[in-house]
């Protein structure tokens, strides 16, 4: 495999250095992977003034899959948008085609505690959000700024889909549902939203040629209310790009650390870009104490869903279960009187624990 490398801003280079050891660990076994860094977000635009510099656009379409870490910082609040970081994150999902978006959400039950919700509603928790990518009021024109008649500014961004767009994200979600509980939930705003009347209409038209699949719907106002009240009422989650922003975002919650989610955002042929749905912490970065295991879970999911290599996932997982199980905790994770590791042990503890589980 052919995979770049793309750390970016904050803590982004800090936690993508241990994924890369445990990519590098898993070579010494005979993982075949060539592996090319790049920068991007603000590291991109210091290098070319340019989030998403040619070379590395270039470079992320000619691999075979994509390592990101986070993009922004503060010192690029104040850029002009095209400039700004979170464009050259937007603008490389859109250019690959990277439209299905995978945020798993899992409570691994040595963490269960950790969450803010109590463990009897948390335990066991295996969730799926599946959120569609390069659609929606991201991505919607016309949007800008204008100045009315009576001198006030008005902002105005344009949410939108088209029936394909939906179809084929509706595609993606039956057929994981169809290989986990065979449940599926579609996340929308009907009741008040042309957009969403129009992708629950194409959701049930695809439901048909899944008839072994539950299908239900709900409000996204109140996917909200029932993630914090009964989240294991859910097996997968299908919703558009805002709504599945700010689930999955909540869902972290549930697992008791942002820290611990990685994703895929994968194209139709099954190539992806992998990240931990994190941001850059500036505040925490360069201090050697962000957790680096969201990231590295992310190498799991990319061995899987574009390496076709099952084994190697298992593999990566089963050591992080291991290492939580032995109770290295970073600090977002531990609980009082917890002894809490940075991110280099965290890695280094990962990577001793991949030499035990061959």
């Amino acid at each position: 495999m052919k995979i770049a490398i793309l750390p970016g801003d904050g803590i982004g280079p800090e936690i993508v250095a241990e994924a890369v050891r445990v990519i590098e660990a898993l070579r010494t076994d005979g993982l075949k992977a060539e592996l090319e860094s790049a920068p991007i977000g603000g590291a991109g635009y210091d290098a070319a003034g340019d989030p998403l510099p040619d070379p590395t656009l270039k470079l992320a379409q000619a691999a075979d899959a994509v390592v990101l870490g986070a993009v922004g910082g503060p010192k690029y609040d104040t850029l002009p948008r095209p400039q700004r970081p979170e464009q050259g994150l937007l603008r490389i999902r859109q250019a690959l085609g990277l439209f299905t978006n995978l945020r798993p959400a899992i409570v691994y039950d040595e963490l269960a505690d950790a969450s803010a919700l109590k463990r009897e509603v948390v335990a066991g928790l295996d969730l799926m959000i599946l959120r569609e990518l390069t659609g929606d009021i991201y991505f919607g024109q016309p949007r800008g700024q204008r100045r009315l008649d009576d001198g006030q500014r008005e902002g105005f961004d344009t949410m939108k889909y088209s029936e394909s767009e939906i179809r084929r994200i509706a595609h993606v979600g039956f057929a994981i549902a169809r290989k986990r509980a065979k449940k599926l939930c579609s996340v929308d705003k009907a009741n008040v939203l042309d957009t969403s009347i129009l992708w629950r209409e194409v959701v049930n038209e695809v439901a048909k040629e899944y008839p072994d699949v539950a299908l239900s719907h709900m409000y996204v106002d109140n996917a909200a209310m029932q993630l914090v009240r009964a989240p294991k009422q859910f097996d997968v989650i299908l919703t558009g790009n805002m709504f599945g922003d700010i689930l999955s975002d909540e869902a972290s919650m549930l697992t008791g650390s942002i820290g611990m989610l990685p994703s895929a955002s994968l194209d139709a042929a099954g190539k992806g870009l992998y990240e931990p749905i994190h941001g850059s912490a500036p505040d925490i970065a360069g201090k050697g104490v962000a957790n680096p295991l969201a990231t590295i879970l992310s190498i799991a999911m990319l061995l899987r869903h574009s390496g076709g290599d099952e084994e190697s996932a298992a593999r990566i997982e089963a050591a992080v279960k291991a290492v939580l199980k032995a109770g290295y905790r970073t600090g977002d994770i531990a609980q009082p009187g917890m002894r809490t590791v940075g991110t280099r042990e965290m890695g280094d503890a990962v990577v001793a624990a991949l030499a035990r589980h061959r």
